[in-house]
């Protein structure tokens, strides 16, 4: 059984669609226990909508809400009876083996390497999403943890990122690319220039060189290496353009009788293309380098994200990815 701990009172649809996503999880996987941290008499009246097994669910008290403005380290230190504060406290004392949260990313962040800490030799932990391509999805590194990485922490992510995209996406030999602005070696900023020969030297990755933006979703790397900045602006374009073109498509098919007829027509096919470049069907980002698994969901996440990530989670424990990072990253290896 793996045990997942779950901010039932972070993000935007809280505690609606997490309590509903927690028990989607549990009745897709009889091999998880889903732990809801937060108010009690809240997750209580939502989890009575459902029919589920109790042995699969525990609730945890929690008092306190983190809220999204509140200043993280701040918010960590003073409220120790919150949800995040709780959650967190469960992967560390061993009780959860992962913690999954849509609530203030900074405190995610700050409470992840404060309460559940660093694998030893991991220099910065990175956020790393699963985002669709046409070849399936690649692993974006970092998206929003460090946004003044050094050239050492970008060869880290490159070798985490690799871990993980073998283990849980069976991808052999991953390919790794660094953004940047051309696909010529002398060009890019200072970082990316310090990093480029480094990852070209290190030998358990399959560099491949840059990779522009535009050939991202193209799937022209399997784990694309760049500081959080940077990938959080991919991201969210990302989502932004997938969300525009969605609209776009369902008002031209809406135009007239005749693209009408013919929206009724591809509708089937249509939404199996729209679903695998849906990124909620790709759960959350995890926190890698940790000494438990951490993941963030979107803000605005829903059910749907909320059990692929607990989902996810599952399969994390069983391919062993912190025991892998900790071979491979700590100071002995």
């Amino acid at each position: 059984m793996v045990n997942v701990a779950v901010d039932a009172m972070g993000g935007d649809n809280a505690p609606v669609e997490i309590v509903k996503g927690a028990v989607d999880a549990v009745n897709t996987n009889k091999e998880i226990k889903v732990f809801l941290v937060g108010r009690e008499s809240v997750i209580k009246e939502e989890l009575a909508k459902y029919t589920y097994d109790m042995t699969q669910v525990e609730i945890v008290h929690a008092s306190e809400v983190i809220e999204t403005a509140e200043p993280p380290v701040m918010a960590i230190r003073k409220k120790k009876d919150s949800s995040i504060v709780k959650a967190l406290s469960l992967v560390k004392e061993g009780t959860c083996d992962a913690f999954v949260s849509s609530g203030s990313t900074g405190a995610v962040l700050v409470g992840g390497q404060v309460i559940v800490g660093r694998i030893s030799g991991v220099e910065r932990p990175p956020l790393a999403p699963l985002i669709p391509t046409e070849k399936g999805a690649s692993l974006l590194i970092d998206c929003g943890a460090n946004v003044d990485a050094r050239p050492s922490h970008l060869v880290q992510f490159a070798r985490m990122g690799s871990i993980y995209m073998e283990s849980i996406m069976g991808i052999q030999n991953p390919r790794v690319g660094i953004v940047n602005i051309g696909a010529e070696e002398e060009k890019g900023n200072a970082l990316v220039k310090e990093t480029f020969p480094l990852l070209k030297e290190c030998p358990d990755i399959n560099f491949i060189g840059s990779v522009e933006a535009r050939d991202i979703p193209a799937g022209a790397a399997d784990v694309v290496v760049c500081e959080a900045f940077v990938g959080n602006v991919i991201l969210k374009t990302y989502e932004g353009v997938g969300a525009t073109l969605i609209r776009k498509v369902k008002a031209g098919m809406m135009a007239t009788l005749r693209s009408k007829i013919g929206a009724l027509l591809v509708k089937p096919a249509l939404k199996e293309t729209l679903k695998s470049f849906d990124l909620q069907e790709y759960g959350g980002a995890p926190l890698l380098g940790l000494n438990g698994l951490v993941v963030k969901t979107h803000g605005s996440a829903t059910a749907v994200e909320i059990k692929n990530t607990i989902l996810q989670c599952l399969e994390f424990k069983q391919q062993r990815i912190n025991e892998k990072i900790r071979e491979k990253l700590s100071p002995q290896a």
